[in-house]
C-alpha cells in the first residue's frame, strides 16, 4: 500500500474523494479531504471529510446516524484524486437521497447498466402507485397468496428446466422467480440490504467455523 504522503494535494491541502457504494458501483457523492481527515478516516474505517464552507472536519454520520463503512480507499494514476469505496448505512446526501447525484444533465444511446435496486425502486413505487394492467399491480392487489403461489410455479419451472440441462430456460425461469421473490420482499417491507446482512452473517459463521476446524 502507498504512503499518504505521496498524494498530491492542492494548495489548499485538499484532495477531492468520489465515493462510491462498493454494492452497488453507484456514486453517492463528492467530497474532500485533508491529510487529517484522511488519517482519521482510516484510523476509524469510517469517512470523514473536510467541510469547504464551514472550514472544519465532519465525520459522516456522526449527526444523522448515515455513517459510511469504508471497504478501500484507491488513488488514481497522477495521486491527485481518491475514490472511496463504502458500505452506506442510510442516505448518502443531506437531502435525504441514496446519492447526491439525481438530476440528469444528459442521456445518451446506451442504455443504463441494470441494477436490482432499480428494479426494488420500480416495484415499490407499483405498491405505492397502482397502475392498470400492469402485472406487478396485480401482484400486489391479489396479495402474498397469490404471490406464494407464483413463486411455488416458478420454482417448479428451474428445477424441470434445470432437470432437462436447457442452461437458457434455466437462466429465464431464475429470471421470473428472482422477480415474484423480490415483489414478496416489497410487500413484506425485506430490503436488499436486508438480505445481504443475512448472507453476509453467514459468510461469518463459515468463517468461525473454518477457524475452529484448524485449531482442531
Amino acid at each position: 500500500m502507498m504512503d499518504i504522503s505521496s498524494l498530491k494535494f492542492d494548495e489548499r491541502g485538499l484532495i477531492p474523494a468520489i465515493v462510491v457504494d462498493t454494492e452497488t458501483k453507484k456514486v453517492l457523492t463528492l467530497a474532500y479531504m485533508n491529510e487529517e481527515s484522511l488519517r482519521i478516516s482510516m484510523e476509524k474505517g469510517l469517512t470523514c471529510f473536510f467541510s469547504r464552507s464551514r472550514q472544519k472536519l465532519w465525520l459522516k454520520g456522526e449527526t444523522s446516524g448515515n455513517v459510511q463503512h469504508i471497504v478501500s480507499i484507491t488513488a488514481d494514476c497522477d495521486r491527485d484524486a481518491l475514490v472511496v469505496e463504502v458500505r452506506k448505512e442510510g442516505p448518502a446526501c443531506h437531502l435525504g437521497t441514496d446519492s447526491c447525484f439525481n438530476d440528469t444533465v444528459f442521456e445518451g444511446e446506451e442504455p443504463p447498466a441494470f441494477q436490482y435496486a432499480d428494479l426494488m425502486e420500480m416495484l415499490a413505487g407499483r405498491k405505492a402507485s397502482p397502475k392498470e394492467g400492469s402485472y406487478t399491480t396485480y401482484l400486489f392487489q391479489k396479495g402474498v397468496d397469490k404471490m406464494l403461489k407464483k413463486i411455488g410455479e416458478e420454482t417448479t419451472e428451474v428445477i424441470i428446466s434445470a432437470k432437462d440441462g436447457d442452461r437458457a430456460n434455466t437462466i429465464y425461469e431464475i429470471g421470473d422467480l428472482m422477480y415474484h421473490v423480490m415483489v414478496l420482499m416489497i410487500e413484506m417491507g425485506i430490503g436488499l440490504d436486508d438480505v445481504k446482512k443475512e448472507m453476509a452473517s453467514r459468510h461469518v459463521i463459515d468463517k468461525k467455523v473454518k477457524q475452529e476446524k484448524m485449531i482442531k
